[in-house]
């Protein structure tokens, strides 16, 4: 037997098994990684996503939250996990942002992952603690400009969405404030309600059931167009600040390497989780709504997230906003 023949004869079994591996699976839970805290908004979003692919795929999909970094963490976990389909990721746009943010990373912040497909793009809000005198964002812009410093501003850590957002509210106004770093929005945000924190820029999925029951008070939403379940908060350029718009995106992705049949098995049970009516209801009590079927594809989901990349790399760079 020839040495090609010999390799042939070898490689036959393998590849006979990738697709046996692909229509076995899954055959145990599978963990889901939030690299945030548990009740933000990005967990909110991964919980309702890994209920339904759940019953799709014949078994648990189970969120594991590991915070801290700016979200570098928990994609870290799985970056570096067994390329099998049994740990994935459920990150935002910070995606978009790290490779550009932080100098040193322990894994690959591009090709260390395989997309799985989009999720949601989640609209921001602007808000404040209830008893904050300013009464609109007109309010708010002077309230910051006479005290500076005197205001603080939480956010999820380096890279999470809130930092972000909140980076280009103050690059907006020329006006620094004094931020305070958490390891999740939804710790920050018990901080915001109990008066503790001044401000905040976070997403609807976290902030519209607190505004509406007034237990904060929100000033605008960063989209163009208002949201459906605040229609009475104006958008950012409504309210003063044009030009003023950011929301945030959300996607899964599986460890680099992992089989295409793994990867498009995990992306159909997507697609049909976003399609679940319930699923949809609760995305727009939240203020927001599922991609579409081709959105939550890999091949979109790489050119979107290359493209994202690009976009935030001179954002950051001007505003030097790098972390170690």
């Amino acid at each position: 037997m020839s040495q090609l023949t010999r390799r042939a004869a070898l490689a036959a079994p393998l590849a006979l098994a990738t697709p046996a591996l692909a229509q076995a699976y899954p055959t145990r839970p599978i963990t889901m990684i939030v690299p945030f805290a548990a009740g933000g908004p990005t967990d909110t979003v991964a919980r309702l996503i890994a209920q339904e692919m759940g019953r799709d795929m014949g078994g648990s999909v189970v969120v594991e939250n590991v915070g801290g970094a700016g979200g570098t963490l928990g994609a870290q976990r799985v970056a570096t996990a067994r390329p099998d389909g049994y740990t994935i990721l459920c990150h935002h746009i910070g995606m978009g942002v790290i490779p550009s943010l932080y100098r040193r990373l322990s894994y690959d912040a591009v090709n260390g992952f395989e997309p799985i497909g989009m999720i949601t793009e989640v609209p921001m809000t602007i808000v404040g603690k209830r008893d904050l005198p300013a009464q609109n964002l007109a309010e708010l812009v002077a309230l910051v400009r006479q005290r500076r410093e005197g205001l603080n501003m939480a956010n999820a850590g380096i890279g999470a969405a809130s930092h972000l957002c909140g980076l280009l509210f103050q690059s907006a106004l020329g006006v620094p404030l004094t931020t305070v770093p958490y390891r999740g929005t939804g710790p920050a945000m018990n901080d915001l309600v109990g008066g503790t924190i001044d401000l905040m820029c976070d997403q609807t999925t976290n902030t519209t059931e607190q505004i509406r029951a007034g237990t904060i008070r929100g000033y605008a939403v960063t989209t163009t167009t208002r949201v459906s379940s605040l229609p009475e908060l104006p958008t950012a350029a409504e309210a003063g600040m044009p030009g003023f718009a950011v929301s945030v995106w959300h996607g899964l992705y599986a460890p680099r390497g992992t089989p295409a049949e793994i990867v498009t098995r995990l992306s159909t049970s997507l697609q049909k989780a976003l399609a679940v009516p319930a699923l949809v209801q609760r995305f727009n009590d939240l203020g927001t709504a599922p991609v579409t079927a081709e959105q939550a594809t890999p091949a979109y989901h790489r050119q979107f997230w290359t493209a994202d990349i690009a976009r935030w790399r001179p954002v950051i760079q001007a505003a030097s906003a790098y972390a170690d």
